[in-house]
């Protein structure tokens, strides 16, 4: 019975691999260079299996709890998701003068116009308080001799879906700055050769921002959508701190008039 309950986990855990580990560590002088680094590389690559399953179970479990997640959904919201970076760990955590584009999992990459970028990134646990992220993103400028810095997340086959003229799109945030900076949200549709491309700027209080996007009002052909991204854009972003402790895509049918 023991084999039928946990032989589907056993083979991702490999229970027999941590046992030899720690008997090896007992006594680790005795093990050659060779050795160590083969246990190590094991452990790197047990370790980041683990944590990306751990993401996708934290994921499916905010799923359930409905309110729980801190998304809010208007009525009868379709599809409702948190971007990845704010929902699961990413490696490495951390990036600094980074060029563009810079890939950091989870369908986001970051972009920017600067050809000297003084720029750090970094994945942090979100503050007390703050109900449904896991992480946050913090961005510091210091030197920045570029115009923009953005935040690309491609959207999933399940955004696109039968989507139609009668739907809105909306942008959830929350988010703190050590100094005043317009944010944009940039929704792109691509829709056979064409794309179709809405900017919205964020309504921001308290530390939310919301944007949205109604589609009823584009030249969307609703029969050759293929595919659709967000650019989150910041503008001026220079000798500024911006922490985004959360960003949340919602798509709805919009109401009727």
């Amino acid at each position: 019975m023991s084999h039928e309950r946990f032989g589907f986990l056993g083979k991702f855990a490999q229970p027999q691999n941590v046992g030899r580990w720690s008997r090896a560590l007992k006594s680790p002088s005795t093990l050659t260079t060779r050795d160590l680094s083969s246990m190590h590389a094991e452990m790197l690559t047990l370790r980041d299996s683990l944590e990306r399953m751990a993401g996708t179970a934290r994921t499916e479990l905010l799923a359930r709890v409905g309110a729980a997640d801190g998304i809010l959904r208007p009525d009868q919201c379709d599809w409702a998701e948190r971007s990845a970076p704010w929902r699961q760990r990413i490696h490495p955590r951390g990036h600094v003068d980074f060029g563009s584009p810079l890939p950091i999992g989870g369908g986001v990459t970051l972009f920017h116009d600067a050809t000297q970028a003084d720029v750090s990134l970094r994945q942090d646990p979100s503050p007390a308080g703050i109900v449904g992220p896991v992480f946050g993103l913090v961005l510091e400028v210091y030197r920045f001799d570029g115009s923009f810095l953005s935040i690309v997340q491609d959207l999933p086959e399940a955004a696109i879906r039968d989507l139609t003229l009668n739907h809105f799109f909306g942008v959830q945030l929350r988010i703190s700055r050590e100094q005043p900076l317009e944010i944009y949200a940039r929704l792109n549709v691509q829709h056979g050769p064409n794309l179709e491309q809405i900017v919205r700027q964020f309504r921001i209080e308290n530390d939310r921002g919301v944007a949205e996007f109604d589609l009823a009002y584009s030249a969307i052909n609703e029969k050759r959508v293929e595919k659709a991204w967000l650019d989150l854009i910041l503008e001026g972003p220079e000798m500024n701190r911006v922490a985004l402790w959360d960003m949340v895509m919602i798509r709805a049918p919009r109401a009727d008039i």
